[in-house]
């Protein structure tokens, strides 16, 4: 590197301890290689979550296993999720803010040790001293953003203050009563969702669209290959133990089939369209980012469900058929209708493409009935994308894009 070129670099990046906003309208902005490791470290977190769902209903607790992998997954996606919009807009790449996301990434993996404990007793120690580690680090990248971008220090200040506040608060609820828990974790994350929406009322931070686009997508590959690995572990132990070969069979291929029509679903429409950085999209982000939840949270499920019904065909669970087969179709139906609603209606797409959505939602709920609910959802949910693709005559526009 010429020396010329150096200064230009370095004035651009500015002092070693600054950590000023980036350039939103920057090109061929993609994911750094420490936020794929941040990434895959999280993979750890959501794999446990559905391996604890999957016993929690196996062994009859439905309700009570769905509410606790509501809340561990709230927790492990909006870690994430906060990470993931600071890094879009605030990323210098140097040692302070390397060593603050590795931090963030140690307590990933306590968050992760923690949640089986959170399901089977109750338990949120473990978590919320992972999520103290990486609550703590978040706030300290906020206060140096603070500190370097002058125009948007209320900004990153109210961040701060929202991240240390809600902490403080999952604190507290650890020395709740257990009658008054639930009502609290409420209020918590009401508190949490209300964060992001208060700082950025007093100004914009330069996230990027694609960046932004690019992240949701690399999770939701994640969560859709977790269902894949916890689907193929379960149909590989009950080919193991030699049991119905033919269920199995419609298992596996059903299991596949929902898997791949999923992702192509998801990727049906570019995200990045969407938020692209006008005064529209910027009402309408907050409603596609915390929708997400449902689609990750779904598609992480989605692993567990299968999973319980390989353990319904092996006998290795007493639930109902029913409830086996709810378990396959329910997480597929909240995926399609989410992805549905926050990310590709808003495209304002032609009703040919709108009315199959809600309609193979009914249909996929009333696979659970099937003998095969994997194999029927999987084969409505590819009608649905040769249909999507059929009517979609822009997506070999955007594809070249």
């Amino acid at each position: 590197m010429s020396r010329l070129a150096y200064q230009v670099l370095r004035r651009n990046r500015g002092p070693s301890s600054a950590m000023p906003g980036r350039d939103p309208r920057e090109p061929h902005r993609t994911a750094t290689p420490l936020e794929l490791l941040f990434d895959l470290c999280f993979v750890i977190a959501v794999s446990q979550a559905s391996a604890s769902l999957r016993a929690a209903v196996s062994d009859g607790h439905c309700i009570t296993g769905s509410l606790r992998f509501a809340l561990v997954f709230f927790t492990i996606w909006w870690a994430w999720m906060n990470f993931t919009w600071l890094a879009s807009a605030y990323d210098p790449d140097d040692v302070p803010y390397r060593l603050a996301v590795l931090v963030q990434i140690t307590g990933s993996l306590v968050l992760a040790a923690g949640v089986t404990r959170a399901f089977q007793e109750g338990d949120l120690r473990v978590i919320t001293l992972g999520y103290v580690l990486l609550r703590t680090a978040l706030a300290a990248l906020w206060l140096r953003a603070a500190r370097s971008d002058t125009g948007r220090r209320r900004t990153a200040l109210r961040f701060a203050t929202g991240v240390t506040a809600c902490q403080v608060g999952w604190i507290g609820l650890l020395f709740v009563p257990d009658s008054a828990q639930l009502a609290c974790i409420i209020v918590m994350i009401i508190a949490e969702l209300s964060v992001p929406v208060w700082a950025q009322a007093a100004g914009m931070t330069p996230w990027h669209p694609h960046h932004i686009a690019e992240r949701y997508e690399l999770f939701t590959l994640i969560v859709l290959g977790e269902s894949v690995a916890a689907a193929t572990a379960a149909v590989r132990s009950a080919f193991d133990q030699n049991h119905d070969a033919g269920a199995l069979y419609a298992l596996a291929a059903g299991g596949l089939l929902m898997v791949f029509a999923m992702w192509w679903l998801y990727f049906a429409r570019p995200a990045h369209t969407l938020l692209a950085t006008t005064h529209q999209a910027h009402h309408k982000r907050f409603t596609w980012a915390y929708g997400h939840y449902l689609i990750f949270a779904a598609a992480a499920a989605e692993g567990a469900g299968l999973a319980v019904y390989a353990d319904h065909i092996t006998g290795r669970t007493h639930v109902p058929p029913l409830v086996a087969g709810a378990a396959v179709t329910l997480p597929a139906a909240i995926f399609l209708i989410s992805v549905w609603a926050v990310h590709l209606r808003p495209h304002r797409t032609s009703r040919v493409e709108q009315l199959p959505f809600p309609a193979a939602v009914v249909l996929i709920l009333a696979a659970a009935l099937s003998p095969a609910p994997a194999l029927a959802a999987g084969l409505v949910l590819a009608a649905l994308v040769v249909v999507v693709t059929v009517a979609d005559p822009t997506r070999r526009t955007w594809e070249r894009q």
